[in-house]
């Protein structure tokens, strides 16, 4: 592995000090305690101020396209993160805007793609149901052929962002008596439909989700998105780019695993913590004098730190389990204040280890459980077999 530090060039510094000003400018006090209010993970006003200046389009495309180089794309990455800007819901849409290119039709591309790139059009994923879990090729949302449309029935958990998209890519059984993977059908649902009712959940760190239904929903055969009864091919390049699945790039500037962007956040809450416990108490005395604090501090750091280079699958069940694991610690060190959440008086760190912590547990189950993950890797790398639940 490549450790080496990237210089970067006169052009790309200036571009990194623009970028970071353009984002202190729009991502305010305001955007920041609506989004704690909120919990979204998507302020409007940002996402199109980053499609309006183009961010968003260079972003999306292949350097060779027009678009962001590998570094300048590092760097607005970084820039992004490093101001907490709520725009999660950007990679989703990048993903599905590139699937409706892929396998879509023309005309409908052409809809979408350019109201995705300016940030008008946003897209969200309908895949869980209810009793489905994690296994959505299990899918009992029905889309019944009616002349040259469909009518779609059922219901979908955990659309994140539906309240605030245009498009559904939405997973559908096309075919109940079907084999399994061989009858699900994937559409771009316009969420202005009629017959379709989204309703908001709270997750346990304050997110928003949605569950979303689906009433004799009519929807034109111009958004089915490749071929009746082919979804599983569409839905597999969803699932590997959700997942993480995909070729590494030979620069090595990519985020190495899914969810490592949540890594980068466990990161600052740990150092937040650290210069906590260099600072004396009332008692004139730091924490950090302790030596099981500099004992454990140290070994959460060393576990942060392997995380966050495992790459792939690994990575993404490795930052997972370790923010789990590390939080409790980390609240510890700090003393009963860190259950204070932000904006709180006198919460320790304002409150981040105490968000870190409620965050650790849905992270684990974002895109895929850990439990989904081990066995995949267990599969795929170690070469195992697939689990047996029998008695």
């Amino acid at each position: 592995m490549d450790f080496s530090r990237v210089e970067l060039s006169p052009e790309d510094r200036a571009f990194r000090d623009e970028i970071r000003a353009f984002i202190a400018k729009i991502v305010t006090d305001e955007v920041l305690h609506r989004q704690l209010e909120l919990g979204e993970n998507f302020d409007e006003r940002v996402h199109l101020a980053l499609g309006e200046t183009g961010y968003l389009a260079s972003d999306w495309k292949l350097e060779s396209e027009g678009g962001f180089s590998p570094v300048r794309r590092r760097i607005f990455q970084l820039e992004v993160a490093r101001a907490h800007t709520p725009w999660y819901h950007w990679g989703t849409t990048s993903v599905v805007a590139r699937l409706v290119r892929q396998f879509g039709a023309p005309e409908l591309a052409g809809e979408v793609i350019p109201g995705v790139l300016s940030g008008e059009i946003r897209l969200c994923l309908g895949y869980t149901e209810p009793e489905g879990g994690s296994d959505v090729a299990t899918c009992k949302t029905r889309a019944v052929r009616d002349g040259d449309g469909w009518i779609i029935n059922g219901s979908k958990m955990f659309t994140s962002n539906a309240q605030n998209a245009r498009y559904v890519f939405l997973l559908t059984n096309t075919d109940p008596q079907g084999r399994k993977h061989k009858n699900l059908t994937m559409f771009l649902v316009p969420l202005d439909s009629p017959g379709i009712e989204i309703q908001g959940i709270r997750t346990v760190d304050g997110d928003r989700t949605n569950i979303v239904y689906y009433s004799d929903v009519r929807v034109d055969d111009r958004y089915r998105i490749g071929e009746v009864n082919g979804g599983w091919t569409v839905m597999r390049a969803a699932l590997d780019s959700e997942h993480g699945i995909v070729d590494p790039e030979d620069h090595g500037l990519q985020y190495i695993a899914a969810m490592s962007a949540h890594g980068d956040l466990m990161a600052e809450v740990v150092d937040t913590v650290a210069a906590a416990a260099g600072q004396p108490g009332p008692d004139g005395r730091r924490p950090m004098d302790d030596d099981s604090v500099k004992y454990r501090l140290g070994r959460d750091v060393a576990r942060m730190e392997a995380a966050l280079s495992a790459p792939g699958m690994f990575g993404r069940v490795a930052i997972a389990q370790t923010m789990r694991d590390i939080t409790p610690d980390l609240m510890d060190i700090l003393g009963a204040a860190s259950a204070l959440p932000t904006d709180t008086a006198d919460s320790a760190t304002d409150g981040a280890a105490e968000h870190l912590y409620r965050l650790a547990l849905p992270l684990g189950i974002y895109g895929g459980t850990l439990e989904v993950f081990r066995n995949m890797i267990a599969q795929h790398e170690l070469n195992l077999g697939r689990p047996g639940y029998g008695g």
